[in-house]
């Protein structure tokens, strides 16, 4: 082992053998230059899940999809920093990571257009009924008989479950391709941020009801898992559609299948899954209104060189003492005794 007068940081494993395609570049143009900055790939562990014994090998590590319960966290003492290649930090005890004194840092700027980006993509796709024209096309048949199910954007409504980082992105993209009206269903936005952008802030329901595509842009949480089911895709329209690209989970996808096997629902765009990979035989695989893809529409060049960065940035931030510029336990700030660990780095 190196020596501990080093600031050591861990990449998770699943990284693997993507590891220097993915996030080599940023590793060395943010930590290089801090020649008492080490970093490596983390030892795997079969349940991909953190070790305490590990963890608490190093001053902060990459996360891209391990797992970080509670019993991750028993007897950390050294970490003080899990900065996460994404935005995503469903998989990470937050709560435990505040009581260990480990501050939890994601890059929302690296995916805010890109995702954003991707959800108008499948706005798009299902508008003009892209895959049903595709699959129509390269199996030999043109347009005798064709029918005409595509749409116009123009003068429509798009609704969206969080306005967030993200969901304002998109409502700036709508409104420059001609959507009419545009909801948003968030307890935790204010009014003066909604007025800005443009957004009625409205009740679930009416997101529901109203709306020609419904994004769904909100974290998962106790709260959202299973936020919208058979109750709400009843309240939609039998034209509108619905896009996920957040976490599978915040939908329920029994009911989801059922709705658009019965028509209650135009179709949908997803990027995301209950259970990742989703299994071949789940039947919304095989549905000519549904638009899948493997939780990677966000993986532009782009996105992929800045949550690199900005995961990278933000471990280098605790290295000097600072705090991140993204938290998703900005509360740890407070704790006398995660401002000593950061003492000892200004130190």
């Amino acid at each position: 082992m190196a020596s501990n007068s080093k600031f050591r940081v861990a990449i998770t494993p699943e990284f693997g053998d993507q590891t220097d395609e993915l996030i080599g570049p940023a590793l060395r143009e943010v930590f290089d230059p801090h020649p008492d900055i080490e970093y490596e790939l983390m030892a795997a562990n079969p349940a991909e899940t953190g070790v305490p014994s590990v963890m608490d090998e190093y001053d902060a590590i990459i996360v891209f999809s391990y797992y970080f319960p509670a019993k991750s966290f028993e007897s950390v003492k050294r970490l003080a920093c899990l900065s996460r290649w994404g935005v995503g930090y469903d998989r990470i005890d937050t709560a435990a990571s505040t009581n260990a004194d480990v501050v939890v840092a994601i890059a929302p700027l690296a995916v805010r257009r890109p995702v954003a980006e991707g959800i108008i993509t499948l706005i798009l796709a299902l508008a003009k009924n892209l895959k049903h024209l595709d699959l129509r096309t390269s199996s030999g048949r043109w347009r005798d008989g064709i029918d005409a199910k595509s749409i116009c954007i123009e003068g429509r409504t798009l609704g969206s479950v969080g306005v967030g980082s993200i969901a304002g992105e998109m409502f700036k993209m709508a409104k420059g391709i001609g959507f009419g009206r545009l909801l948003g269903y968030d307890p935790f936005i204010s009014k003066e941020r909604a007025e800005a952008l443009g957004v009625e802030l409205v009740d679930l329901d009416t997101v529901m009801r109203e709306s020609d595509f419904v994004a769904v842009n909100t974290f998962l949480s106790d709260e959202t898992r299973g936020l919208i089911g058979a109750k709400q895709f009843e309240m939609m329209k039998p034209t509108a559609y619905i896009i996920n690209t957040a976490r599978g989970p915040i939908i329920d996808e029994k009911a989801l299948t059922e709705a658009l096997q019965s028509g209650s629902i135009a179709g949908a765009g997803l990027d995301v899954f209950e259970e990742e990979p989703t299994p071949t035989d789940n039947p919304l695989l095989h549905m000519e209104n549904v638009i899948v893809a493997p939780h990677s529409i966000a993986w532009t060049q782009e996105c992929i060189r800045d949550n690199s960065l900005h995961s990278c940035r933000n471990v280098l931030n605790v290295y000097k003492g600072e705090a991140p510029a993204h938290m998703a336990n900005a509360g740890v700030i407070e704790r006398p005794s995660f401002q000593a660990k950061l003492a000892a780095r200004r130190s």
